[in-house]
């Protein structure tokens, strides 16, 4: 069988931690050139009564064909996955301003006078009720929805008391329950906000910051307006 020169061998690997040291490369392993220089060096010294045979040769080029394949798959990659973090960071800057559907207990009345938002309902119920409290905790609306079907309901609150009273704007938290044969049972509420600004973070993840309602990963928004 072939049998590459020791002394080959060790030129090329002492040249490649030379590069090593100087900073040459940018990786630990051989690359595709180092990879080249050993093969050639082992079909230079083959001994010439015991060829290299076709099958060992060809192998040889595959492992040297994947390895040229996977380092131009990585820098793809990573040309990919930067245009893919600008895409993003465009998209989210275009919602700045804009009115989303995110999950939340606490909602932002505003000059328009009205907060808004879905409940998820997970199974039928025959009375569906919207709570509406102010920042002392107290009750200061009640919305009866009646009986719903399983699936997602739309709600609002116009901003006034059960007397027909505007209330001041600010923070209200919603609460949403539904009858069951064991009692109440408070569901999650889903309200409108307003999208102040946009963060970008490390690894391209977008955080929305919301008026009056804190920042929420865009993977939590359900709904963009």
């Amino acid at each position: 069988m072939s049998a590459i020169n020791p002394a080959d061998a060790s030129d090329v690997l002492s040249k490649y931690r030379v590069e090593q040291e100087q900073g040459t490369k940018g990786s630990s392993e051989l690359g595709k050139n180092e990879f080249m220089e050993l093969m050639i060096a082992q079909l230079k010294n083959q001994n010439p009564l015991e060829p290299q045979e076709n099958g060992e040769f060809i192998s040889q080029l595959a492992q040297f064909s994947s390895l040229e394949e996977m380092q131009g798959l990585s820098g793809s990659v990573d040309d990919v996955a930067s245009q893919f973090r600008s895409t993003q960071a465009l998209q989210a800057s275009a919602m700045v301003g804009r009115t989303v559907l995110a999950p939340s207990s606490v909602g932002i009345l505003g000059a328009e006078g009205e907060i808004s938002g879905n409940v998820e309902v997970p199974n039928s119920t025959g009375s569906l009720r919207i709570s509406i409290e102010n920042q002392a905790g107290e009750r200061v609306r009640q919305i009866d929805m009646g009986a719903q079907q399983a699936g997602v309901t739309g709600f609002s609150w116009d901003g006034k008391d059960g007397n027909g009273n505007s209330l001041p704007p600010g923070p209200y938290k919603v609460v949403a329950e539904a009858s069951t044969p064991d009692g109440p049972e408070q569901l999650g509420t889903m309200l409108s906000a307003n999208v102040d600004s946009v963060s970008l973070g490390k690894g391209g993840n977008i955080t929305l910051n919301l008026a009056g309602m804190g920042s929420i990963a865009l993977s939590d928004v359900e709904q963009v307006n």
